[in-house]
């Protein structure tokens, strides 16, 4: 007998525990990542670890950007975690701790450490997951896992990752150190930040209507207001 969760499963899982509705350019975003998610978390190879648990954290809150009400992002991030059998608190943790790392080192130690050159004494809990990485032949690599590296960098040093030469140059190490495929770690974030600029684009667009759509009422509210005779002027009127 399979007892596999399906994705349908999932996404049954996740409605019922977040039931208020998502507006549609996020809710596609949610979706995605909830199959991604789910296709991984059913994996043999797949074992969880705290990068890709950032991944995860960062990816939510970089396209989810302006959610609003802003206190339903907090339900739509526990409810996808839970419909794909995760801890969300376990995820925020995690990245809370390895963002607090990536500030603490610079962009040189941090690479260093990634790519396994030195040892990371003061955590060797991370230490030893960065060893478990490397060491397995079968390890499930995922998009989500490379925004986690990506977004370790970026919080050592922000400039790093905007000059496209030096990036490519630390994920390469980074990629070489943890016997990744250089190739998939820099194209899924090339795609990555292109998907960014679109939310990006499109939540400016989205904006854009709103206001619009904002001034057209005020106007016609106006309009109302001042077409509307007053009734003491009907009164004059008539007599």
């Amino acid at each position: 007998m399979n007892n596999v969760r399906t994705v349908s499963d999932t996404k049954r899982t996740f409605y019922s525990l977040h039931t208020r509705p998502i507006h549609t350019i996020y809710r596609r975003v949610v979706e995605e990542l909830m199959v991604e998610m789910h296709l991984l978390q059913v994996s043999v190879d797949f074992r969880y670890n705290p990068i890709y648990g950032l991944g995860v954290v960062t990816s939510f809150e970089r396209f989810m950007q302006g959610y609003q009400p802003e206190l339903d992002k907090e339900s739509i991030f526990n409810a996808l975690l839970q419909a794909v059998e995760s801890d969300p608190q376990i995820y925020r943790q995690d990245a809370q701790h390895l963002q607090n790392l990536a500030t603490s080192l610079s962009s040189q130690d941090l690479i260093a450490v990634l790519s396994l050159q030195t040892q990371l004494q003061q955590d060797p809990d991370f230490q030893n997951s960065l060893q478990a990485i490397a060491s397995d032949p079968h390890f499930k690599y995922s998009r989500l896992f490379a925004i986690g590296l990506f977004s370790l960098l970026e919080l050592s040093d922000p400039d790093i990752v905007k000059d496209e030469k030096k990036r490519t140059e630390a994920l390469k190490t980074i990629a070489a150190g943890l016997h990744l495929s250089e190739d998939k770690l820099i194209k899924d974030l090339e795609l990555y930040l292109a998907n960014l600029e679109k939310i990006k684009q499109a939540l400016t667009v989205m904006a854009d209507m709103l206001s619009s759509e904002r001034k057209k009422r005020q106007q016609r509210a106006q309009q109302s207001t001042t077409t509307t005779t007053p009734p003491a002027a009907n009164e004059q009127s008539q007599t």
